[in-house]
């Protein structure tokens, strides 16, 4: 049985999660920034419908795990347009029995108490 933890890999490669994005910062300003590292695969940046700013968050995907790794090293905590972003990985495993003990979604919980889903008396 793996126990370990760690970064996982997506389906093409291994994407990171910067976080505190400047909201006017661009697709190049990001590249620049990452491709020093090495060959970035993919760059997504999430943009506000109403004002066409960017929400604060990008995912950067490198094709090798030592390259992204790197990227984390230098960057995580480091300036980019005035801003202090946080960088690390979008995907990552949680180590061996760590998961989600929240309890499901709550429809157990209104079935046991004798009502639906919005809480009304059945």
């Amino acid at each position: 049985m793996n126990t370990s933890s760690g970064p996982q890999k997506s389906v093409e490669g291994w994407i990171l999660f910067v976080t505190n994005v400047h909201e006017e910062a661009a697709e190049d300003d990001i590249l620049d920034a990452f491709s020093e590292f090495g060959h970035v695969k993919n760059i997504h940046v999430n943009l506000d419908r109403r004002t066409g700013f960017v929400k604060g968050y990008a995912l950067v995907e490198f094709g090798a795990k030592e390259e992204a790794q790197d990227a984390i090293n230098a960057l995580h905590g480091k300036e980019l347009l005035g801003k202090t972003v946080g960088v690390d990985w979008a995907f990552v495993k949680p180590l061996f029995g760590e998961r989600d003990r929240g309890g499901g979604s709550g429809k157990e919980h209104h079935r046991e108490r004798g009502r639906d889903r919005r809480g009304a008396r059945r």
